[in-house]
């Protein structure tokens, strides 16, 4: 649908949708109406719960489904998948053990499609097998899209587009790539494969001349789209997969680029990472989007550990894999003493490594290595460290480890309270959760980052693929509120230094720019900053 559903109902247009005759524009309208549709409603009582997702299954019809059901009690995914593996199924009329192993087969396939992604587990994916398939020679070019190109925190599908004028060729080449461990389905212009890490890719081939409008419609958002279309429609213009065209006289006016679509429109065109119909519409038509950060940007990474607390790799290969990211300083930031399980640093313990970075920026001067702690902040408000101590180190970041039950009063209360130390420069990961493991703990944002406003603290963007934590929502609220942020990897290893690029992400999708990122900063006016905060302290 180019239109909003609503829109049509209220126009009095259902019938005019191809396919809607009566019946169908009746439940439409019942349904827009109240909210529930009696037809379906009555529909479900007369199925067991829990059948139609066996349903969903290759191999598995409706009486199959009542009998796995009724034999085994089987009514999920899961349940299915268990019995599958116990060798339960093939205990039943109908289902040797070879049809067993292929419901189990499919029924995984099912559980993975359902399955929400990190961007941190599929972007590298897709990302694989785009530069893979990028050197046949039929391929003119090959991008991600859908929400891995919006960089969403997590992912639903993983598609890849490809503009050649052989398609076949491509399917074939797509088929055979080193890292396609099964074909799942193939056709003469769209292929889906299972590749290493049992993730499945959808590859579309399209027409060179309707790439552009191919990658528009299959970025999204839903919601942007239809937005798009609508305003498309008052322009006399209609806008498809295959192009922009004159809606009256039917003439094509563009789409072999994406930017064909909306210069054609009159505006600006939005970075895929804000096409979330959150105001960029209106920003591309009066020709005021933001400048978005870019990874280039970023001049240091100021949330690191290393095998003093909790982190992998020591102080040196974390600060010679910084150089070559091309950083100008990082910031060493091990945990502080009450952490125990994170091996957290005693004062004796901090002073030892304060002589070993004052060792390290000897030897890879110009480069700069801040002397950094991530502080506890404690159950009832207080920091690990005295002030004294806390005077002494380079930058400060202050995080929540513990007491995550707290009510939201008393956890919102604490952070406050840390922020307003004059000694702390960053509060972390703020509201503690991990995507899809642990639930963020009950907290005020608002009244958290009012409060880092007014005490000059800023607050982070973790850029680990699990917590991602300001979300791009929070960002930008933040960005309205004047807070500062930073990206900041969180590495405990050399290698989760590339986790920038995630939280770079978050802080395009909450349209950040580089003036409002603290570590954009260059080195000297960064050094400027911090000792501003500790003169006033």
């Amino acid at each position: 649908m180019t239109e909003d559903i609503e829109e049509i109902h209220r126009q009095g247009r259902l019938r005019d949708i191809p396919g809607v005759g009566e019946s169908i524009a009746a439940k439409i309208d019942e349904f827009l109406r109240t909210g529930r549709l009696r037809y379906y409603e009555e529909l479900r009582q007369e199925v067991t719960p829990g059948l139609t997702a066996l349903l969903e299954v290759p191999g598995i019809g409706a009486r199959r489904a009542e009998t796995i059901h009724r034999e085994l009690g089987v009514s999920s995914i899961p349940e299915l998948i268990e019995a599958a593996r116990q060798h339960r199924l093939s205990t039943l009329p109908g289902i040797r053990r070879k049809m067993e192993e292929k419901i189990l087969r499919e029924a995984e396939r099912v559980q993975q499609r359902t399955r929400r992604i990190l961007l941190g587990v599929a972007l590298p994916a897709a990302e694989e097998l785009v530069n893979l398939i990028k050197g046949h020679p039929a391929v003119l070019r090959a991008d991600p899209a859908g929400s891995i190109r919006r960089m969403k925190e997590t992912v639903g599908d993983i598609d890849i587009l490809i503009a050649s004028d052989k398609p076949q060729e491509v399917m074939d080449a797509v088929a055979s790539l080193p890292i396609v461990k099964e074909v799942l389905a193939k056709g003469p212009t769209k292929t889906s494969v299972l590749v290493t890490g049992d993730l499945q890719i959808d590859v579309r081939v399209i027409k060179p001349e309707e790439y552009g409008s191919a990658l528009q419609y299959f970025t999204g958002s839903k919601s942007h789209n239809i937005t798009l279309r609508e305003l498309a429609i008052r322009k006399g213009l209609k806008i498809s997969e295959y192009g922009i065209f004159d809606a009256r006289t039917g003439k094509r006016l563009g789409g072999e680029h994406e930017e064909d679509i909306y210069r054609i429109m009159g505006m600006q065109t939005p970075p895929p990472e804000i096409r979330e119909d959150r105001g960029e519409i209106e920003a591309a038509l009066s020709g005021t989007l933001p400048k978005l950060v870019e990874l280039k940007d970023i001049r240091g990474d100021l949330h690191t550990h290393t095998n003093w607390s909790d982190g992998v790799d020591p102080p040196e290969r974390m600060v010679e894999a910084a150089i070559k990211l091309g950083y100008e300083y990082m910031a060493i930031t091990d945990h502080s003493q009450s952490l125990g399980i994170a091996r957290g640093l005693s004062p004796e313990d901090v002073m030892r490594q304060r002589r070993l970075v004052d060792k390290l920026n000897e030897r890879y001067t110009p480069f700069r290595i801040l002397h950094g702690i991530e502080v506890n902040i404690r159950s009832d408000g207080t920091l690990d460290y005295s002030d004294d101590l806390m005077r002494q180190f380079d930058f400060v970041t202050a995080s929540i480890h513990g007491g995550f039950a707290q009510p939201i009063e008393k956890i919102t209360g604490r952070i406050i309270q840390a922020i307003r130390n004059p000694y702390v420069d960053v509060f972390n990961h703020p509201t503690g959760r991990l995507i899809d493991k642990r639930s963020p703990y009950a907290i005020d944002l608002e009244a958290v980052l009012r409060a880092a406003a007014d005490a000059g603290v800023a607050v982070e963007i973790n850029a680990q693929p699990d917590r991602l934590d300001l979300d791009d929502v929070w960002t930008r609220r933040a960005k309205e509120l004047g807070v500062t942020l930073t990206i900041d990897s969180d590495a405990h290893s050399v290698d989760q230094l590339g986790f920038m690029r995630y939280g770079v992400a978050v802080a395009r999708r909450g349209w950040l720019e580089k003036g409002d990122v603290l570590n954009c900063l260059p080195l000297q006016r960064l050094l400027a900053r911090l000792s501003r905060r500790r003169k006033a302290a």
